[in-house]
């Protein structure tokens, strides 16, 4: 599913809190960068120049609120800063190749790890909620480099 901004600003607002000029801009900054994965840091250097008044604590903060109210999603992918990404509407998984020269995170579906889920879940009578899988490595941009 992919967001408007007009869907997210109902999501906040359904949850009682106020669309502030702040939160604007940072959800404005997800929804004209939805693909990437972005850090507080990279949402920050993202709206300083449309914002110079919002500081990094603000971008913090926000971030986190909209994490907790199941906007975002936040994610470690070992580079020493969480990134955020919306929140999946959809039953079907991503999952993340996660370059270790350059840290770009790619997205990639694969239905044979629903199926390897559902042989887990019925071979050890567990049921699964949820899953993440994170393959580390080097992209081919980093590649050709070498």
């Amino acid at each position: 599913m992919t967001y408007t901004y007009e869907v997210l600003c109902e999501k906040l607002l359904a949850k009682d809190y106020k669309l502030t000029p702040q939160r604007e801009t940072i959800l404005r900054a997800f929804t004209e960068h939805g693909d990437s994965h972005l850090s507080a840091e990279d949402v920050y250097h993202l709206v300083k120049s449309k914002s110079p008044e919002i500081g990094l604590a603000t971008v913090y903060r926000t971030v986190d609120l909209f994490a907790e109210l199941g906007i975002l999603q936040k994610m470690d992918f070992g580079d020493g800063r969480s990134r955020y990404e919306f929140t999946k509407q959809e039953e079907h998984h991503h999952h993340h190749l996660i370059c270790i020269n350059c840290h770009k995170v790619q997205e990639f579906d694969d239905d044979l790890l629903e199926t390897l889920e559902a042989m887990i879940a019925r071979k050890n009578s567990f049921k699964i909620v949820d899953h993440d899988l994170k393959f580390y490595g080097i992209c081919l941009s980093c590649q050709e480099q070498t």
